[in-house]
């Protein structure tokens, strides 16, 4: 799958203040195209609710920040439309009972459905199924999946497949989408080391095919472009990327993120 030209992605003073207290603030960084971006924090620093805030999902109440020029928090929608989620818990979870191919028939219908135009509408069947099956099997192979060697192929649940695999199904359903701008979640939550390192080469080749990726994690792999949040810290950026970092203030809660993320759940 070729990829789309990246979202170069900037945020200044960007912060984000729920009932109980900030999510986030103070974020200041700036980032190329094609830039993979690991926002590196505890559990309930606020990092999540950055992701989402930085793709269009939630809307921030402090600063600013631009995604392929697009100034947020004022044009959420044209972000959301450049802009894709992989696994984001409680947002766009994969469902457990459904099987691999339940999931990409489901999501090639809707981006067929969404992205058609008329005269793609008034293609013939077979023609426009071919294009969705062409659309999936780029996908799968830009992330590395292939579902003949799972334990029941396509008809696998979602329930059976390992960490790993789930996280490259997610990633291949959003990629569906060509986004300029992809964000992953709890990237290497309950991965082994061999399988961290592998997740995070397939987030690093994805970015050097133009996508810039926005990755959520607990630890950021060595020399990559990092923004923190939960405490005032410097970024370790990739050769030739800006310098980013984050600032918070004991006002940050676990609530306040877990308030905002529900907010996204329900919207």
């Amino acid at each position: 799958m070729d990829g789309p030209n990246g979202a170069e992605v900037s945020a200044e003073d960007f912060g984000l203040k729920g009932p109980r207290g900030w999510a986030f603030r103070g974020v200041d960084f700036t980032a190329d195209p094609g830039t993979l971006v690991a926002i590196e924090g505890p559990s309930g620093s606020g990092r999540t609710c950055l992701l989402l805030a930085l793709t269009g999902r939630m809307r921030s109440t402090q600063g600013h920040a631009e995604v392929g020029g697009l100034r947020l928090p004022g044009r959420l929608g044209a972000v959301r439309r450049i802009s894709a989620l992989g696994p984001v818990s409680g947002v766009s979870e994969l469902d457990h009972a459904l099987t691999v191919a339940e999931h990409l028939r489901e999501r090639a219908l809707l981006q067929r459905r969404f992205d058609s135009s008329f005269r793609a509408l008034l293609q013939p069947r077979a023609r426009r199924a071919a294009t969705a099956r062409a659309t999936v099997d780029a996908a799968l192979d830009a992330v590395g999946l292939d579902p003949s060697v799972l334990p029941k192929a396509e008809r696998t649940a979602v329930r059976d497949l390992e960490r790993l695999e789930a996280l490259r199904l997610s990633l291949a359903l959003a990629l569906m989408a060509r986004p300029r701008l992809l964000a992953v979640d709890d990237t290497d939550l309950k991965l082994s080391d061999a399988d961290r390192a592998e997740a995070w080469e397939l987030l690093r080749t994805l970015a050097g095919g133009g996508t810039t990726v926005l990755a959520v994690c607990s630890e950021a792999p060595e020399g990559a472009f990092t923004v923190r949040t939960g405490t005032p810290a410097t970024s370790v950026p990739r050769p030739g990327a800006a310098d980013a970092s984050t600032t918070e203030d004991d006002t940050t809660t676990g609530e306040g993120t877990a308030d905002a993320i529900a907010e996204t759940g329900r919207a």
